[in-house]
């Protein structure tokens, strides 16, 4: 193999991974917002849609809603199987349905494609009003115009405040935006494994994924995405996932899993791969066939701009805004978002008590991983809604077109 390229085995990859016209649309729903959509850099999106996915019955007065909010390469398909349109089960399909943590004979769940995605909602994919691309053009975003857009979907929907906000890691980053910026309609949090602002390392991490991007010559200035199979960044986001992957797993399971192993049929010494590189490899190849490289980088320079603080006095005056319960819980063996840094957020979060630890070995993707921990603090967050909504109302709503 030609390390960053794929299997010769596989089909080449498209020059943009992610949602393409045409696809089917599985569970997705589609809100659409009238009028330009004001940015925080003070540029506007003329036009934004979100695609977002619901589970449950919502109540007649909205009191059971919950927000659910997903990571850097997730999208609004968080539970159910794969099919036509979704070509993985959900993220946290253990989580979300009757009977489970959150019980979807109980709540309304809802789970959106964070705006700047490429699973549905307008991001470097989308095309603009004249057809073309947005590409490099796309606007710079940052976590508070996402959360800006979802507040548009709540209100399309008729949500006036939500029960409870809940994500982990780019998700827990604008759990806690959510909370901070619109109190009165987070009605309790669950904040998983991410910050109150990224630090300069975490920034050091996603500007190198960022460049890795960039650098590949078919990143062709952000102007790939009609360029024909194996002709785009796949090379450059494959990369990018590498340097990710290795952040979001812990040294301690690497080495228990690979240790110093050779691929088998691979000798390292005459250029074969070590156990470990397969892994990143597979994990890179995997990827590049769901995801855009435009996507990607959009939605990592949100993530290192992140900052509660920004502009509100500091990070303790901000989060002195959340008073609504809280929950934050970190993971003792992640190493791209240490626990001390949800232990500072527990500590200055009104509506929170202490930080809770989830154990695991799998470092930071403990979140998607340990469901059993996760399902425990959101049975411990959530009590019982005022009434519940019917069983068996798990259908797709109609798109919405949104003032």
């Amino acid at each position: 193999m030609n390390r960053g390229t794929t299997s010769p085995a596989l089909p080449l990859p498209p020059a943009a991974g992610g949602r393409r016209e045409g696809d089917p649309p599985g569970r997705r729903s589609w809100a659409a917002f009238d009028g330009p959509f004001g940015l925080e850099s003070g540029t506007d999106l003329p036009d934004v849609r979100l695609a977002y996915e619901t589970w449950g019955h919502l109540a007649p007065d909205g009191a059971n809603a919950v927000l659910v909010l997903h990571a850097l390469t997730g999208d609004s398909h968080a539970a159910g199987p794969a099919g036509p349109g979704h070509p993985s089960a959900g993220w946290w399909d253990a989580l979300v349905g009757p009977g489970r943590a959150l019980d979807t004979d109980r709540w309304f769940v809802v789970a959106p494609n964070v705006l700047g995605g490429c699973q549905g909602s307008t991001g470097p994919s989308s095309r603009r009003s004249d057809g073309t691309r947005w590409g490099a053009a796309f606007p710079r975003l940052t976590v508070r115009d996402q959360v800006a857009a979802e507040a548009r979907l709540a209100d399309c929907l008729g949500i006036g405040r939500w029960a409870a906000v809940i994500g982990g890691s780019m998700g827990g980053m604008r759990a806690l935006e959510w909370a901070v910026s619109r109190p009165g309609r987070t009605g309790s949090l669950l904040v998983l494994a991410a910050p109150a602002a990224s630090t300069a390392e975490q920034i050091a991490w996603g500007s190198m994924q960022i460049a890795a991007i960039r650098n590949d010559p078919g990143w062709q200035g952000g102007r790939y995405h009609d360029a024909p199979p194996g002709s785009g960044p796949h090379r450059g986001l494959g990369l990018a996932r590498r340097i990710a992957h290795v952040t979001y797993r812990s040294e301690a399971e690497l080495d228990t899993r690979f240790g110093r192993r050779a691929q088998p049929g691979e000798l390292p010494a005459r250029g074969g791969r070590y156990q470990v590189e397969s892994y990143l490899d597979h994990n890179a190849d995997k990827l590049v066939r769901r995801f855009d490289a435009g996507s990607y980088v959009v939605l990592t320079q949100a993530m290192n701009a992140h900052d509660v603080g920004r502009g509100r006095g500091g990070t303790a005056r901000a989060l002195r805004r959340a008073g609504m319960p809280a929950l934050i819980a970190g993971i003792d063996s992640d190493r791209l978002y240490p626990p001390a840094q949800q232990a500072e957020a527990a500590a200055l979060l009104p509506g929170a008590d202490h930080l809770r630890v989830i154990e695991s070995p799998y470092g930071h993707d403990g979140f998607l991983i340990e469901t059993e921990q996760v399902g425990a603090l959101v049975r411990e967050l959530l009590p019982p809604p005022h009434r519940p909504g019917p069983p068996g109302t798990d259908r797709r709503p109609l798109p919405l077109e949104c003032p």
